[in-house]
Parts: structure tokens; C-alpha cells; sequence
């Protein structure tokens, strides 16, 4: 079962996902990172994006997947309310494919909160917890 949170950081405010599987993890933290700019249980599932990224390592893929929903946000004002990710080992590191499933912005309706600018490494982090679930956080650029 995944769940997100966000945490205190300074002036800034960190995203965390859990689940236990690291896809789930992923898809956590996402819908953490669009709770930080609109109510997420008010975003419907009336769009579908599908988005692929390589990287070396989980944090660069991190990063990449997060930028890419970031990117579709400001390009076609989009939020997202779910998501469907797969993660697999390749040759040179890791691919994810993805499905992020919502709606274009509407600022009555989505309640906007706080601009997102940029995805960072701050404070990432990728573990497996001792209970099994895996972690993911960082700190965005707001």
C-alpha cells in the first residue's frame, strides 16, 4: 500500500512516499510532490500522460520521472492525482515507464497551494525500510 507525506525542511518542505513494492514508493511521492501544489483527491483521472525515462542510477531516475511530471504540468497545465509506475533493471542502469493519470488545472476546483520550480537531490533519498516498504524523499525547488 503506498502513502506519501510531506515533512518540515527549514523553509522549504520535503515529499515522501512509501510502498511496498519501489514502484509503489515512486508513485507515492509524486502524488506527494502535486499534493505540495493542489488538493490531489479533487484531481480526476480525465487524461492520461505516458512518460519513459532512463538513468544510470534510482536517484537520476527519480529526479528524470519527477522533472518529466513537472514539465507536463507547466507546459500543458496539467495535475495528476495517480499514477502507475514500472521500474526495470537494464544494462546501463534503470528504465521507468510510467502512466500519470488527471486533469488540466482548475484553480477553484484543484485549490492551488504552493509552485513547485524545479525537482532537486536535496535531501533524496532511496532506501528499503526495516519493515520491508521502500522510502523515497526530497526536497523540492519552490
Amino acid at each position: 500500500m503506498r502513502e506519501w507525506e510531506h515533512y518540515e525542511h527549514t523553509a522549504d518542505i520535503g515529499i515522501r512516499g512509501y510502498g511496498e513494492t519501489l514502484e509503489e514508493a515512486f508513485e507515492a511521492v509524486a502524488l506527494a510532490l502535486f499534493d505540495v501544489m493542489v488538493n490531489v483527491r479533487k484531481v480526476e483521472p480525465k487524461e492520461v500522460r505516458e512518460l519513459e525515462v532512463e538513468a544510470e542510477d534510482l536517484e537520476a531516475l527519480l529526479y528524470l520521472f519527477l522533472e518529466e511530471l513537472l514539465a507536463l504540468h507547466e507546459m500543458d497545465g496539467l495535475v495528476f492525482g495517480n499514477f502507475k509506475v514500472k521500474l526495470e533493471k537494464t544494462e546501463e542502469g534503470y528504465r521507468l515507464r510510467a502512466r500519470a493519470y488527471g486533469e488540466l488545472l482548475d484553480y477553484v476546483k484543484h485549490e492551488p497551494k504552493e509552485e513547485v520550480k524545479a525537482i532537486t537531490y536535496h535531501d533524496m533519498r532511496i532506501e528499503k525500510l526495516s519493515d520491508g516498504r521502500w522510502m523515497v524523499q526530497l526536497v523540492p525547488d519552490l
